[in-house]
Formats: C-alpha cells, structure tokens, sequence
C-alpha cells in the first residue's frame, strides 16, 4: 500500500526475461498458437504471448493516436510490476533517479509518502519539517487531485513525478479527510527536501528523545552521534524512541538503528524465492545504549524498517511498545538497475522478526496502547506552601520540573507524555528492587 523508499540495494545487473525477445511478437500466429507440449511450469505460456501479440498489434493499428512501439512496450512493463503488488514498480530514468535521491535524503518536493488504498491516493505519513508537514497534512488524508489533474486516472509513480518538482514552485492538492464531508484545497510551495531523518532532545535531566523520521543511508550514524552527545553529560536513565509516522526506508538501518539497543541475538530475518533474498542480521556486542530503558512510538504511519525495529525490540524483550498499531508493510523489495539508465522496483522477499513473526498485512501491536491526544493541565486550588512565603530558602533542584511545568512537546504530545511517565515508574520499580 505504501510508497516508501528502496529496502535492499541490489547490484547492479541488467533483468532479461527469459526466452522472450521481440522476434516472438513478430512471429506468424500459428507458430504461437502451439501449446507447451512437456507441461513444464517453467515452458513459457504461447498462447498468452499470442494474445498479448494481437492486443499490441490491435492499439497500434486502430488506437486513435499515434503510439510508438517504445511507448507502448513501456507501458506492458509498467502493468507487469503494478499488477503484482503495491510496491514492486517499473522506474523510468527519472523515477530512477527520485528513488535514489529519497535513499540519500535530499530531493525536490513537498515531503510526503503516498499510497494507494482502493484505487485512492492516499497519505501515508508527511515527513517531518517539510511543506507537507507544516501545511498539516495527516496520515490516511485522501488526494483527489494534483494541480488539477484528478488521482484516480493515476497510477502511485506518476503521481509521486507529478508531487515533485523545481524548489519555489507551487503545488496546489485537493485532500478529503476522514470525518469532513467536503474536500479542501490547499497549495504548498515545493523545496528541496532535505531531510535529515535523526533528531534528539532531553525532556528532563537524564530523559531523552530520540526522533527517527525515515531510514536513510546514514541514519544509524547520526542515531549513535544522537546518543552520545545527549549522555555527555550524564548518562541516561531512560529513552523514547518515536518511529511515529516513520514510512521505512534501508533495511540494513533499521539494522543499524537496532543494534544500537542489542547486543545479541538476531534482529530481523527475510525469505524468499531466490538464494540472495534469503538474509540474517543478528546484533553485535558493541552496543551504545545497552541498559537505557528504552520506550519505543509507533502508530499507523509506522511502516516497514520501523516496524523491524520495533518489533526486533519487542521481540527480545529490550523495549515496551507504545502507540497504537503500525502499518503493516512486511516485504522487501529489491532496487534493479537495467542498462538502459531506468530499473526495477522488485517484490523479492518478506521480513520476519526474531520470533518469526511476519509483519505482512498484520502490523506490530503496541505492549501499551495509547491514543493520540493533547495533554490538557487544569488549574488546582491549593493552600499555601513554603515555596509560597516570602523569604523562603530556595532549593537547588530545577524547580521549573519540581512544578511539574511541562515542555512545549510534552504538552502538545500526550502519547509522548505517557512514554516518560512509564520511563519513570520503570526507574522507580528498578530502585525498589
């Protein structure tokens, strides 16, 4: 259902469909005609390719324009990979080119992951700090049209080409959302998108936040710089980690982002048909945040590497789950550069944390179910205290947190607020023992 970046980088290599060449589609019909006569699974379908054949033949001779043989092949291809599942997709050059650009972290556009959800463009998650996300756009926000041109005539790639574009440009969407009976307009500027997927904060003395916004390339690097620099100077009696609205993104960082909480056991595994989709990742001993009680975010808009992460976590019992239920994108796929500059985004395997759980269609389920919401403060009436007399003698403790006085992010963000409030009891109960 998701568009979300490349999981595995294959190597580069050209796909070269077996035994199918353009001579076949030339080849006189009787010839075609002629059934596999071995009954061998792998003896290529002729009476299909016959079809195939004349439905090409017919569009070029009858079509009311014009189509060029590259065109039209082009489009057969497009239709192989669409057909097969959400994510597996054919990449022209340009599409190429946006794939890899969204790996490394920077592009043109708005900042957005889209999918499709009965033949409906849809939002998966805004990135964060983009033009999506300060224009508020939501997870599950439907797109009825872009600059004008309505989404259901669209497939997810070229809707994805037609969201990007030149830095300063506008980008005007039709959106529906959920509970709103009309639709609204909203017009967002295009900017290069660069987006640095790790950031980090402490929400009190010892408590730390760390935000992973997507997978990238360099993500378990700056994770670890995150952590070090957040414990230099004092080390950390707990930590939340938000993969909230993470859309996924290099499956061997979200390896990286695991490892830097385990340090042993595996961490996630995949299956497939082929021998080299077939891959085990297991946590090494050098592991910077071994003891840090950890509590992990996620929501529907966590997909894919984040939920490897989160389940990895859950899996070996290193972190308590908070949120409500992820997205559910279990299956890897494949990045296939063909020669021609353009390539493939295969479906070749599917992902299973350690338990051997797939994540496919099912999603993790948060330990602790918490709903998205506002932390509202009520004023209290209460009699007077020592703080209150004049003259009293100050204590040297932070007495913005001794009056429980809350941080900008804290208030807005109930489901974090809940986060610290366990990490604190996890650190009561662990005293008393």
């Amino acid at each position: 259902m998701t568009r979300t970046v490349n999981e595995v980088l294959a190597p580069a290599g050209r796909l070269m469909a077996r035994g199918v060449t353009l001579a076949l589609l030339a080849a006189p019909l009787p010839l075609l005609a002629q059934p596999a006569a071995s009954g061998d699974p792998d003896e290529l379908p002729l009476a299909e390719i016959q079809t195939f054949a004349e439905v090409f033949e017919r569009i070029k001779r009858g079509y009311v324009e014009e189509v060029d043989d590259a065109t039209l092949l082009r489009n057969a291809m497009r239709g192989l990979l669409s057909e097969l599942d959400p994510h597996s997709a054919y990449l022209d050059a340009d599409d190429f080119q946006s794939l890899r650009e969204s790996t490394q972290g920077e592009f043109g556009g708005i900042g957005i992951e889209v999918g499709t959800e009965d033949g409906q463009l849809m939002v998966i998650t805004p990135i964060d700090d983009t033009p999506a996300s300060r224009a508020g756009l939501l997870a599950r926000d439907l797109i009825l049209t872009i600059d004008g041109t309505p989404t259901e005539s669209l497939s997810l790639q070229e809707a994805v080409t037609l969201m990007r574009g030149e830095p300063g440009s506008p980008l005007r969407l039709e959106i529906l959302r959920s509970g709103e009976e009309a639709p609204r307009e909203i017009t967002l500027t295009r900017e290069v998108i660069r987006s640095e997927s790790v950031r980090q904060e402490l929400l009190e003395p010892g408590y730390g936040y760390l935000r992973i916004s997507q997978f990238q390339t360099r993500t378990p690097e700056q994770a670890g710089e995150a952590l070090s620099r957040m414990s230099r100077e004092q080390p950390l009696q707990g930590l939340v980690l938000d993969l909230r609205n993470n859309p996924g993104g290099v499956l061997q960082s979200a390896v990286g982002v695991a490892d830097l909480f385990l340090d042993s056991g595996r961490i996630v595994y995949t299956e497939g048909r082929l021998a080299n989709t077939e891959m085990s990742f297991s946590a090494n001993p050098a592991t910077p945040a071994r003891d840090t009680p950890l509590v992990v975010l996620i929501n529907g808009g966590s997909a894919s590497a984040a939920e490897i992460v989160a389940g990895a976590l859950q899996d070996q019992r290193r972190a308590i789950i908070m949120g409500t239920e992820s997205f559910g994108k279990g299956s890897v796929q494949q990045i296939m550069p063909l020669g021609n500059g353009e390539g493939l985004k295969l479906t070749t395997a599917l992902y299973y944390t350690p338990n051997g759980r797939s994540i496919q269609a099912q999603g993790i389920v948060p330990d602790v179910e918490v709903l998205r919401g506002r932390l509202e403060v009520a004023e209290q009436r209460r009699g007077i205290r020592e703080i209150d007399l004049e003259g009293h003698l100050d204590n040297q403790s932070d007495r913005a947190l001794e009056r429980g006085e809350l941080s900008e992010r804290l208030r807005d963000d109930y489901q974090l607020s809940e986060a610290l409030n366990l990490l604190k009891a996890l650190n009561v109960v662990d005293r008393r023992r």
